[in-house]
């Protein structure tokens, strides 16, 4: 089996670095190593080894369509399967073998903590309608059970097999940043393929590299991102139920938030209120269409 490993670096030079090295070490040999830069800014690209085949964005085209860029030159090239891999990890030199040698076309792999590498990140999710979000599987955990229950498989090591993207297509390229894996592993339950964790595919995660504004950047795709999802994967019943019970009053609770911080203003509440805004501006694009990239603000390091 031909494996493309595709690694996505934006302005993570530093991170990029440390990830080839670990790759460096794998034990399966039959793969090729395609590193998709995002338009970076800084001096990443000159950076980078010759032996890797190198993919340049002209901008930031997010998660979703900057790993997009990887996986049609690596179905152009007839590789047989792709991994999408975070550049903010470093790889077990069983990592490709794991999966190679499971014969699953969709899996997800163990992702433990960079900080703590005998302790779990998360490995994906179950959809929750009670709170129109998801439950993490094995967050932070020591263990998980044998077969966990799980509706997706976390982006940040993820071997899909080239007939599920035949089938059911690339990811989604409006989510962006986040949702997007969770997407297309509902995609691709809905065409009959199931989600397995690898056991013998291990990664550890530094988490959160890419979130570069902190909470306002993440906040602002999770809430944009989250209504979108629910858009394209729930029925219209259950739209109407999460609409009336969760999330028109959980946004009507953030306009209230909003409001009384903005008139009462403090030092200390200057983060909280920097929240409830790209909250409210996620749901305001999801409303106007707006998707893609955000606006620039929520990039900005305090």
């Amino acid at each position: 089996m031909k494996i493309a490993l595709i690694i996505l670096n934006w302005n993570g030079k530093k991170d990029t670095l440390e990830c080839l090295d670990s790759i460096a070490k794998l034990e399966y040999k039959n793969f090729e190593t395609l590193l998709v830069d995002n338009g970076s800014t800084d001096d990443s690209v000159a950076s980078f080894p010759a032996h890797v085949t190198l993919l340049k964005n002209k901008e930031n085209l997010g998660f979703a369509e900057g790993n997009n860029v990887g996986i049609r030159y690596a179905l152009e090239r007839d590789f047989d399967a792709v991994v999408l891999l975070n550049n903010d990890t470093i790889v077990d030199p069983h990592f490709l073998s794991g999966f190679a040698n499971s014969g699953q076309p969709l899996q997800g792999a163990m992702i433990y903590l960079y900080q703590e590498p005998d302790r779990l990140d998360h490995l994906g999710g179950t959809w929750n309608p009670r709170t129109a979000s998801f439950d993490f599987i094995g967050l932070r955990a020591k263990e998980i059970p044998d077969d966990p229950a799980v509706d997706y498989l976390c982006g940040c090591a993820l071997f899909i097999h080239r007939r599920v993207l035949e089938t059911i297509g690339l990811l989604e390229s409006k989510f962006f940043l986040i949702w997007e894996e969770s997407d297309f592993c509902f995609r691709a339950k809905r065409a009959g393929f199931s989600l397995h964790i690898c056991r013998e595919a291990k990664v550890w995660h530094k988490v959160s590299a890419s979130f570069t504004g902190g909470k306002p950047h993440s906040t602002y795709f999770w809430w944009r991102n989250r209504l979108l999802w629910i858009e394209r994967n729930c029925s219209r019943s259950e739209k109407f139920s999460l609409y009336l019970r969760v999330l028109l009053p959980e946004i009507f609770h953030l306009y209230k938030l909003f409001a009384i911080k903005s008139i009462f203003p403090s030092k200390n509440k200057k983060e909280k209120l920097l929240q409830y805004r790209a909250a409210l501006t996620g749901v305001h694009h999801y409303v106007c269409r707006r998707f893609g990239n955000g606006p620039s603000w929520i990039y900005k390091k305090k």
